[in-house]
């Protein structure tokens, strides 16, 4: 499968760099210099399979971006900040983002993360085919050969991330999983200092669960990890 990623920063010379890597690497790209283009480019040059986003442009910022396109979109977004706080790295995450990525970066770590965010999106995608049962908790439905989760028939808008936590919390009840094993089992990579990754994504997860189901159904084991109770 030939994957076509969108490449979103105001900064030219960056947004070539990122395009002479990422072609490298046999992808095709499109490229967009504001956020305003960027979305229209969405819809033009579907089908987008990854995006990389930088935070700070003009007419619409990252933030707003990733927003709109989780509207309707489950595509894998990698998020580019010059801001290096943690403050920005969680804000992105909540927003919607799979991964986030402080300037100046490697850009074979940019490729790295790239790779590794399209083999998790679409290898989770392929398996739907394969025969499994779905799984139920309550009114919750997870079916993993529609890489879909609802709450008595209302479609639940996760994120590939979230998708992946949520599916192997559920399908190993009652056992506690580590920020570590949670990365290196949904993200399939070492585990590289992650633990507040993991935890954004815990934390935006179990607030969508709540809304829909009125339930706290991740539970943090303090000290340990989470897990779904049996």
């Amino acid at each position: 499968m030939s994957y076509r990623i969108l490449i979103v920063d105001d900064d030219r010379d960056i947004a070539g760099l990122i395009e002479i890597y990422l072609r490298n690497d046999g992808y095709d790209t499109v490229k967009a210099h504001d956020g305003e283009e960027a979305l229209r480019k969405l819809e033009e040059e579907a089908p987008i399979h990854l995006v990389v986003l930088d935070i700070m442009m003009p007419k619409l910022d990252g933030l707003a971006v990733c927003r709109r396109i989780r509207e309707d979109r489950a595509l894998p977004i990698l998020m580019l900040s010059a801001k290096a706080e943690d403050t920005d790295k969680v804000l992105g995450l909540l927003t919607g983002a799979d991964d986030y990525m402080v300037k100046p970066f490697n850009p074979l770590e940019l490729s790295a993360r790239v790779k590794s965010l399209l083999r998790r999106a679409y290898r989770l995608s392929a398996e739907a085919s394969a025969p499994d049962d779905a799984i139920r908790i309550g009114p919750l439905r997870i079916d993993k050969r529609t890489f879909r989760a609802d709450v008595d028939g209302k479609p639940l808008h996760l994120t590939t991330t979230e998708f992946g936590i949520l599916h192997l919390l559920a399908s190993y009840r009652g056992q506690v999983f580590s920020a570590e094993d949670i990365f290196q089992q949904v993200w399939k990579e070492k585990y590289f200092d992650s633990n507040n990754t993991v935890m954004v994504h815990i934390s935006h997860l179990r607030d969508k669960l709540e809304q829909e189901t009125g339930d706290k159904m991740i539970v943090t084991v303090w000290g340990v990890g989470y897990k779904i109770d049996a």
